[in-house]
């Protein structure tokens, strides 16, 4: 068997490979409902909702607890990831971005005393964390998006 079919085989990896893609598909069509325009940036960027981080840490870690159990160290591990991925896309990347919105509104102001303009280039990225909201759509998402898979067949055990 090639790497590649091995890859596909590797079910585990294939859910959290969809939490973060269904997560991410869903927080660009959200985003350009919201805000009516596309940006493709969405479909690849950090912040908005949902969390695809927390939407891939829970999808990995709920294919590990079914694959190999609640005891296993494989558990453990993809646990303690959520948990710190989770935690960190609420506070310091959040914190992070609304620093950003903070900075964006100073260089705006001081770009407006010397009459320069800002592109949007000069901006620092303000949607890099996210609220406990948006981490826990993800993360049910990630769960839910698991159960699903391995229930359609592509199952675990």
């Amino acid at each position: 068997m090639n790497i590649g079919e091995l890859l596909l085989q590797n079910t585990v990896l294939i859910c959290a490979a969809s939490g973060w893609l269904v997560a991410q598909v869903i927080k660009t069509i959200i985003y350009a409902c919201v805000s009516k325009s596309f940006r493709g940036e969405r479909l690849f960027g950090a912040g908005g909702m949902p969390s695809s981080h927390s939407a891939t840490v829970c999808a990995l870690s709920t294919a590990a607890l079914i694959k190999y159990g609640v005891g296993s160290f494989e558990f453990a591990i993809c646990a303690i990831l959520a948990f710190i991925t989770m935690y960190d896309a609420m506070g310091v990347r959040r914190e992070t971005g609304n620093q950003a919105k903070v900075l964006n509104e100073m260089i705006e102001a001081f770009a407006k005393m010397s009459d320069k303009s800002l592109s949007n280039d000069d901006k620092l990225k303000e949607l890099i964390g996210h609220t406990p909201f948006q981490v826990a759509v993800g993360a049910v998402l990630g769960i839910v998006l698991t159960l699903i898979i391995c229930s359609a067949g592509y199952g675990l055990i």
